[in-house]
C-alpha cells in the first residue's frame, strides 16, 4: 500500500517511502473492516506469559483453575473494583494472578502492602475491592513486591488499570464484561 510503519511510544504511525507525509490513525481493511492497526499493536504488545513473575502476584484458583489470566489492578481503581465485583467474581474454572499495580494514588502503595502482608492475600484483596473493607495495617517488617510490580507494569507499557493478560500473551485493557472475557478465553489456542 506504500505505507511504512513507525512505532512511537507503543503506538503506530504511518509514513510514505520518502517520509514526507505522516498518517495518524488506524488503517482498516475495506473488505473485512478489520482494524489492521489494532491487530498490529496487539501483536507488538504481546508478552510471554511464562515470563511473568507470578510469585509477585496474588493467586486465586476458582473451580478447576485450568484457564489462566493475570490482572494488573490498583486498589483505588473504580474500574478494577467493578471488574472484580462483577466479571471476576462470577468467572469459574480459572486461575487469576493479580498484580497490585499502584499508579493512581499515593496511598495505593500502603493499601497494597497491607493486602500483601495479610495472612490470606486473596481474601484481603476481595474484601477491599468487593466489600470496601480495608486490610489491617502491615507489620513493619513485611516486604511487598510493590516496586517490582510497578517496574514490571512500566516495562509492559501498562498505562491504565485494569489490564488483563492471557496465556497466549495477548491483553485486554479495561473492565470488560463476563461475556467478553469468556469469549476471549474460549478463543485462546490451548
Amino acid at each position: 500500500a506504500g505505507l511504512y510503519e513507525l512505532r512511537v511510544a507503543g503506538d503506530i504511525l504511518y509514513t510514505d517511502k520518502k517520509g514526507e507525509y505522516l498518517v495518524i490513525g488506524h488503517v482498516y481493511d475495506a473488505k473485512s473492516t478489520r482494524d489492521l492497526t489494532r491487530e498490529r499493536i496487539d501483536d507488538i504488545n504481546k508478552i510471554k506469559f511464562s515470563d511473568l513473575p507470578l510469585n509477585n502476584a496474588i493467586k486465586q484458583v476458582k473451580g478447576d483453575g485450568k484457564r489462566v489470566i493475570a490482572v494488573f489492578e490498583d486498589p483505588n481503581c473504580g474500574y478494577c473494583k467493578r471488574l472484580r465485583q462483577t466479571t471476576l467474581r462470577n468467572l469459574d474454572n480459572v486461575t487469576i494472578y493479580t498484580f497490585l499495580y499502584n499508579i493512581l494514588s499515593p496511598d495505593s502503595f500502603e493499601k497494597s502492602k497491607n493486602v500483601w502482608c495479610s495472612p490470606d492475600r486473596a481474601k484481603a484483596w476481595d474484601d477491599w475491592m468487593i466489600n470496601g473493607k480495608p486490610a489491617a495495617a502491615a507489620p513493619a517488617n513485611c516486604e511487598s513486591p510493590n516496586e517490582k510490580v510497578l517496574a514490571l507494569g512500566q516495562k509492559l507499557h501498562i498505562t491504565g488499570t485494569p489490564a488483563i493478560f492471557f496465556a497466549d500473551g495477548s491483553r485486554i485493557p479495561g473492565a470488560v464484561d463476563q461475556k467478553t472475557l469468556e469469549a476471549k478465553l474460549a478463543n485462546l489456542k490451548q
